[in-house]
């Protein structure tokens, strides 16, 4: 790819998302800071006792104590005892990442790649009436050391106020 970049058959192009959504880093300045104060245990401690105490007033069945009849024999569809996934908070942000663009004018090209001791050869043709184009490579050169990856993770835009 990186060949086909300088042969210009690709060209970058700078994409944007404004409706990304990306991982929350929480920064704390000293992370003995929870072990300092009581305040957290007792705290947590009261946040599960009411949590508990919430879900089980959404779970009671008020209706059975007046009337037998609407007893249903059926499994609840939240249990306490499942484990949640501790999931990363994201928040809405904007993105920038790379993008590559096929310059049509260009229909087939081949190439020699030199990878230290030995040469790759390489072939691109456009595939007629689509959007396609079809690479042949050797593959008994290995070149991933002397070209890196090329990066397509986007990267989120943090602006100056």
């Amino acid at each position: 790819m990186a060949s086909l970049i300088k042969m210009g058959m690709f060209k970058k192009v700078s994409l944007f998302d404004y409706q990304a959504m990306c991982r929350s880093i929480h920064h704390h300045g000293n992370s003995a800071r929870p072990l300092l104060s009581p305040f957290y245990a007792v705290a947590a401690i009261l946040r599960w006792i009411l949590s508990n105490a919430l879900m089980f007033l959404l779970e009671f069945n008020f209706c059975g104590l007046w009337h037998s009849d609407y007893f249903v024999d059926a499994k609840a569809g939240y249990h306490t005892s499942h484990k949640t996934k501790k999931v990363d908070a994201l928040h809405p942000c904007d993105t920038a990442y790379l993008g590559y663009m096929y310059d049509s004018s260009v229909r087939e090209a081949n190439s020699l790649i030199k990878c230290g001791r030995c040469q790759k050869m390489f072939v691109v043709q456009q595939i007629p009436d689509s959007n396609l184009i079809l690479v042949v490579a050797q593959a008994d050169c290995d070149c991933s050391r002397q070209y890196g990856a090329i990066p397509l993770e986007p990267k989120e835009i943090k602006y100056i106020l």
